[in-house]
């Protein structure tokens, strides 16, 4: 109920345009938004880094309305890519379809992330760029674009894609991007869908995540688990112990300011970790839904504007 209830009110447009523009909007959301400039996501990045464990930066946003909108969002990644290889930043990019213009000219969009890919794949070390999973309607047509993308020249090492493991298709994707050994983050899925395609139940959820997990783990192809679930954790680094999986045969990720004291955790006992850190103006949908995934966010927001 409590996560349906934020993904609804993420959905909002009058609270949105209300907390984006409001300074207690903005202060509300910094415990998992880094800022909202470029400067602002190299310091979090920086911190992180220095804290033994590498990055994924993400500008919010999604759905833009037209072309001006793509070409800025793409130019503002071009940067991205541009401070990461400047500040030598342990670091990759995050980005989704629609905020590349996806809904408005799909060619230009495809034009747009190419053309990213390309750059990260031309640096020094190559980079990494993530496409990031929507909702069900966009399932498809990201996971097309990825396969086309990954099998351009040059291309093959610096671009994967998201799973989400609420979706009864996901395994029969899984089994597609590993057949082309494309790179996934897997996680748990942040939109509500239909019973018809998404399992209702978080033990549904909960399980096929698991069996997912361990086929991307035996896969012998370098993963991302995204997760703040401890039980998952703790199998995870059972099933590496069971299997002989060395400590960096894959990562795993977790969300900026969110369980820190884990994550302080799994550094100290030699795993590896990658922190999502995301920044931008457009930070409302993404604040919502990670209040509705973890009802203890809700209560530590409370307890800080209490103090304040």
């Amino acid at each position: 109920m409590l996560r349906t209830f934020f993904v609804r009110l993420s959905e909002n447009p009058s609270l949105r345009n209300f907390a984006e523009r409001s300074s207690l909007g903005r202060r509300v959301s910094s415990r998992f938004v880094a800022g909202t400039e470029i400067a602002d996501a190299v310091r979090a990045t920086q911190a992180i880094n220095r804290a033994g464990m590498s990055v994924t930066i993400d500008n919010l946003g999604e759905n833009v309305t037209n072309p001006d909108e793509a070409r800025e969002s793409a130019q503002l990644y071009q940067q991205i890519l541009e401070a990461i290889a400047a500040n030598q930043l342990n670091a990759n990019i995050s980005l989704k379809l629609t905020h590349m213009g996806l809904d408005v000219d799909e060619k230009l969009a495809r034009d747009i992330v190419s053309g990213l890919v390309g750059k990260a794949a031309s640096m020094n070390p190559p980079g990494f760029v993530r496409v990031d999973m929507e909702g069900s309607p966009y399932t498809q047509r990201t996971l097309d674009f990825v396969h086309e993308l990954h099998r351009m020249p040059g291309n093959a090492n610096s671009v994967g894609t998201v799973i989400q493991a609420y979706l009864k298709r996901s395994e029969s994707d899984i089994e597609k991007l590993l057949a082309e050994n494309i790179r996934i983050r897997l996680c748990k899925g942040a939109y509500k869908e239909p019973a018809e395609i998404a399992f209702p139940a978080k033990s549904d959820v909960d399980a096929n995540y698991v069996k997912l997990m361990k086929i991307l783990m035996k896969s012998g192809i370098y993963h991302g688990l995204a997760t703040h679930d401890e039980n998952i954790i703790h199998q995870a680094q059972a099933f590496a112990t069971s299997e002989k999986l060395s400590h960096d045969s894959f990562e795993f990720q977790m969300l900026y300011g969110i369980r820190r004291d884990l994550q302080r955790k799994l550094v100290k006992d030699g795993w590896r970790l990658r922190i999502y850190i995301p920044f931008g103006t457009e930070w409302y949908p993404y604040f919502m839904r990670r209040l509705g995934e973890r009802p203890a966010n809700v209560f530590f927001i409370a307890r800080n504007l209490l103090r304040a």
